[in-house]
């Protein structure tokens, strides 16, 4: 007999033990040791059978238990201190208030918008990395005391549960999830009736949201659900799974996250006083349209234009991109979003707001797409990659939107992601090394008097742990794929304690090439059966529901792994989550990373494996590409210039075989007089000491902080000034520009050297131009000359620029020091300037000479 309606129902908790509820519901525990002890207090086996999940936990205690706990009064005095411990960290000053009592600028509140958040395996709202890194960002952020606010969709079947058929073929399985059985609070309003967010749809309907709260520390968390019965039927299904459906599916989706977000910020603010942000950062283009719903807001109070409304909007606006390939960028028909937009008229989507203006935000090269990328980065006056490498290649890639600018000078930053130290580091090691150590990020300095024989031990009983979970893993995977129990009493001896463990897990998109290892069998077979130096392999990873290529490699591997001579060596475990990534990136002792550089966008899995001791074996892309130093792991050979991309596998694999073969085993299994791998350890303890504070997230946060908040909010203040004054000023500035921009010139050039002779490296030159700025005034433009190494198509090349000064007449001067030897050139450029740009590059006009 089916339920017609699903509910949950909580556990009541004699008052003595209020405070569990409150520990419970605040999602800190997640990465706070003692919370989670005094959960596991309660009861020790229901603990363990409902995964930690701390509200589960008191849902299914038995009542006579907690009535025995609440007249326990050691138990009753340790929950106080949690309690007490949580509240203190929810007040006292940390570093962000640190700073604004110098004086720094901070902004008073950050809205931080992403299509998922990974914070814990008890609220499943998350595919894979992008969703963990969101997760990890509002964990560094309340740690530091950031007053940010994290936004987003709540999905009813979050992302699918992953199976395998008999034939190693995924299956996914999407779990109907109840807001009230998570760690959630619905928003109310006066009265206790939720607070509903309403969004125009087209036809005349409406999509309302009612909005969830998590805390994630000191940070709340919205999440819009539409599963309401004032939607039809159509609309309600907006937030049943995550990257699911059609283009139809997905632009309602991202109306709602950018659209409704903001609208969800607002309510939230002017029900709790929280101070409303000043900076918006847009994690990826999904929650884009943030930017629209804002500049609505400007045109209707305080009645700015769109041009200024535009300047104010950019000025607040931070927009991170992920993705290292055009094809990863979301698209959508422009039909469609004309369709969704409507004409701009009271009723539509954002009344007042000129559809063909949208229309040119999210413009590219495909007159028929609307490009959210594209509309991500005009909306934003500062844009970052997540890698250094992420960094140039994006340039490279969105560098149209630039046109006459050096890729260099392209403005799109980076800062290279981090992972959240006390999420992912174990328990053990921060015991072993210093909480306080662990918790910081400033350098595991306790590492220094932890001797390598305790410091291995740790490590053995780490991969230890990881052995007996692969094997309750394995066996409940073949369980469900079909076979008997009494047939799988070999999965009791898979995996051996003491044979080197090299991980690999990961989402599963063609790029990541999950079956390189897999490239000549008859070598891998070799390394894992091994007599003297043997090697064995996790692997997990989801592949999407929709990738027919993703779901093929991993039923190779499966394939591989089912072969009876080596099954005991090599394993995939289905249904990846936070929960197994927790035991693989401690346990481990080698992570594998095979990406085709460079489209690993940063790669933070590799990360976590880190902060644990755990050495990384990988293509030198992402993150690993600026890390890498020779001593913290091995990089796998590169096979550069091979455009066959079978070949340059072939390659790459047979470098990735003779580094396992020739490297790494021998380094592992080559042990001091007392049994501990010396040489082995050294690697460990830099790894540690070097990458520990450099993976951390709160390094990651205090960067945007530092280099992207605080500039964005003190950009939006000065826009906002005075009645926008500011915004106003930089909307004729542009209008201006508009209007002389096409006949602004460069005319004639030249060069002298002073006191004659040929120009030598180090030496001083004269450039002059004339130039016509067509009724532009000499303070709206900057002319600089540009000189640097040119090639034989007379391209330049690591150049230098200097401002030329006006000397009269319409002629400019500038003397320039000569930087390189060889064959040199140089041009002179006309470039907007104005006080409230960001760059010279912002506004994407440049004149050359010629």
């Amino acid at each position: 007999m089916r339920a017609v309606h699903r509910f949950t129902v909580r556990a009541h908790l004699p008052e003595p033990l209020s405070a569990l509820g409150t520990l419970a519901t605040n999602l800190r525990w997640t990465w706070h040791p003692p919370t989670q002890d005094l959960f596991a207090a309660v009861d020790p086996e229901v603990w363990a059978r409902v995964g930690g999940d701390p509200l589960r936990l008191l849902d299914e205690v038995p009542a006579e238990r907690l009535r025995l706990l609440a007249e326990d009064k050691e138990f009753l005095a340790r929950c106080r201190a949690v309690d007490d411990d949580l509240r203190r960290y929810l007040t006292v000053p940390r570093w962000y208030q640190q700073r604004q009592d110098e004086g720094a600028g901070l902004p008073a509140s950050i809205a931080y918008f992403s299509m998922e958040f990974g914070l814990t395996e008890a609220m499943p709202n998350y595919s894979g990395g992008l969703g963990v890194l969101a997760g990890d960002h509002l964990k560094s952020a309340s740690d530091l005391g950031v007053p940010m606010l994290g936004v987003g969709l709540l999905y009813r079947s979050g992302y699918f549960r992953q199976a395998l058929s008999a034939e190693g073929w995924q299956l996914e399985r999407y779990p109907v999830l109840d807001p009230r059985g998570l760690p959630l609070e619905p928003l109310c309003g006066e009265g206790g009736a939720p607070v509903l967010i309403r969004v125009a749809m087209p036809a005349e309907r409406t999509l309302h949201a009612r909005i969830w709260k998590a805390q994630v520390g000191r940070v709340p968390l919205l999440l819009l659900d539409t599963d309401l019965p004032d939607n039809d039927d159509d609309l309600r299904g907006t937030t049943d799974r995550l990257y699911g459906g059609d283009a139809e599916h997905r632009i309602r989706q991202q109306i709602l996250a950018g659209i409704g977000g903001v609208r969800a910020v607002r309510a939230y603010c002017d029900l709790t006083g929280h101070p409303h942000p000043e900076v918006f950062h847009t994690n990826e283009g999904h929650a884009g349209f943030l930017g629209l719903e804002r500049l609505r807001e400007l045109q209707d109070d305080p009645g700015l234009e769109f041009d200024q409304a535009m300047a104010a909007v950019r000025a607040g606006t931070v927009y991170t991109t992920h993705t290292p390939v055009p094809a990863g960028i979301d698209r959508f028909p422009v039909d469609l979003v004309r369709h969704y937009f409507g004409d701009g008229s009271r009723r539509g989507l954002l009344p007042g707001v000129p559809t063909n203006r949208v229309l040119a935000l999210g413009a590219e090269d495909n007159l028929g797409m609307f490009n959210m990328a594209h509309m991500g980065l005009r909306l934003a006056q500062r844009a970052n990659g997540v890698s250094k490498l992420h960094g140039k290649v994006i340039r490279t890639m969105f560098a149209g939107l630039w046109p006459g600018f050096g890729e260099a000078e392209v403005p799109i930053s980076s800062v290279t992601n981090g992972v959240h130290g006390p999420s992912w580091s174990a328990r053990e090691l921060g015991k072993l090394l210093g909480e306080s150590e662990m918790d910081s990020g400033a350098g595991l300095r306790g590492i220094e008097p932890v001797s390598d024989s305790l410091l291995w031990e740790l490590r053995c009983s780490l991969r230890q742990r990881l052995v007996d979970e692969v094997r309750r893993r394995l066996r409940e995977a073949w369980l469900e794929r079909g076979a008997s129990d009494l047939e799988l009493g070999w999965c009791d001896a898979v995996f051996d304690p003491d044979v080197l463990t090299i991980g690999f897990a990961r989402r599963v998109p063609t790029y990541k090439r999950l079956t390189l290892m897999l490239r000549d069998t008859e070598r891998l077979r070799g390394l894992l059966l091994d007599q003297r130096r043997p090697v064995q392999i996790v692997v997990a990873g989801k592949s999407h529901p929709a990738d027919e290529g993703g779901k093929a490699m991993i039923q190779k591997i499966v394939e591989f792994a089912d072969r009876a001579d080596v099954r005991h060596r090599i394993v995939y475990l289905p249904s990846y989550d936070m929960a197994l990534a927790k035991y693989l990136v401690t346990g481990c002792d080698v992570w594998l990373n095979t990406p085709v550089r460079p489209l690993e966008a940063c790669g933070t899995s590799g990360m976590k494996a880190a902060l644990n001791g755990v050495l990384n074996l990988s293509v030198r892309d992402g993150w690993w590409d600026e890390m890498f130093d020779g001593d913290n792991g091995w990089a796998i050979p590169n096979a550069r210039g091979v455009t066959d991309p079978n070949r340059r596998d072939d390659l790459e694999a047979g470098g990735l075989y003779e580094l396992i073969s020739d490297q790494v085993a021998p380094m592992f299994y080559e042990r001091d007089t007392d049994g501990v791998p010396g040489k082995w350890m050294s690697m460990v303890r830099h790894t540690l000491a070097t990458l520990g504070p450099r993976v951390q997230a709160s390094r990651m946060v205090r960067e945007y902080v530092d280099d992207h908040y605080t500039p964005a909010a003190n950009s939006a203040r000065a826009v906002a000034a005075d009645g926008f004054r500011g915004a106003k000023e930089v909307a004729r500035y542009r209008e201006r520009l508009h209007a002389s921009w096409t006949w602004v010139r460069v005319g004639t050039t030249g060069m002298s050297v002073p006191g004659g002779g040929a120009p030598l490296l180090g030496g001083d030159v004269v450039v002059h131009a004339e130039v016509d700025l067509a009724g532009l005034d000499e303070s709206d433009v900057d002319v600089e000359v540009v000189v640097g190494r040119v090639d034989d198509s007379d391209e330049l090349h690591d150049f230098v620029t200097r401002s030329m000064h006006p000397v009269g007449g319409g002629r400019y001067e500038a003397e320039v020091t000569l930087p390189h030897a060889g064959p040199a050139g140089y041009t002179v450029r006309v470039l907007p300037t104005h006080p409230l740009l960001s760059g010279p590059a912002e506004l994407g006009k440049v004149v050359l000479a010629g």
